[in-house]
């Protein structure tokens, strides 16, 4: 990879994705299409956002899996993104585009961790976690999470910019994200238990 290619583009800029190389195996074109969110990152302005959005959007029913089974899935998509991130930043050969957004995916289920552990543990129903996502308490708490992941994501507050900036790889490309993530659900966290608190009174 060149020097020309070692920066990010300019993000606030539209980008046309840079194209799969001609004549890429087969699994490279699967590790492309994951990394490109099954293409919910292709949309050359915002990618980031669409692909967050596309990580909702698949998270929402892997949620219905209960709180383990998301979260084992969780770690395996942060786990095998540092590859999959790592391999299609070097299909586009450019470190990080922005359409690459299987991050924004891990770090939006990561973001959604707290919300999986209350629909499966903090609300003893003998319904099921599917049936529970239909109420309004759980359709009003998905954008909470959402723009939260988006805030962390876009500002980079330490020690999201840092990773970002020094981190270099598929983990540089997933770490900045991992780490929004997590200080989102942190965040989320805080909001639940006031918001709970306020309402008990």
């Amino acid at each position: 990879m060149t020097d020309q290619h070692l920066s990010k583009p300019d993000i606030r800029q539209a980008n046309d994705c840079p194209p799969l190389p001609i004549g890429a195996s087969m699994l490279d074109r699967m590790v492309y299409w994951l990394g490109l969110g099954l293409g919910s990152g292709l949309p050359r302005r915002a990618p980031g956002t669409w692909g967050t959005v596309g990580g909702l959007i698949v998270g929402v029913p892997l949620m219905s899996l209960g709180f383990v089974p998301f979260l084992i899935l969780t770690i395996l998509s942060c786990l095998v993104g540092v590859w999959i991130c790592g391999r299609t930043s070097e299909l586009m050969q450019v470190h990080d585009d922005p359409h690459i957004v299987w991050d924004e995916w891990a770090g939006m289920w990561i973001t959604l961790l707290p919300l999986s552990y209350i629909l499966s543990y903090v609300f003893p129903t003998s319904e099921n976690t599917l049936s529970i996502m239909i109420l309004p308490m759980f359709w009003g708490w998905l954008p909470t999470a959402f723009i939260l992941f988006r805030v962390f994501d876009i500002l980079k507050p330490p020690p999201i910019g840092w990773a970002d900036k020094k981190v270099a790889g598929g983990l540089g490309v997933m770490l900045d994200d991992i780490i929004a993530g997590v200080m989102a659900a942190v965040i989320w966290l805080i909001i639940y238990i006031i918001v709970m608190m306020f309402m008990s009174f």
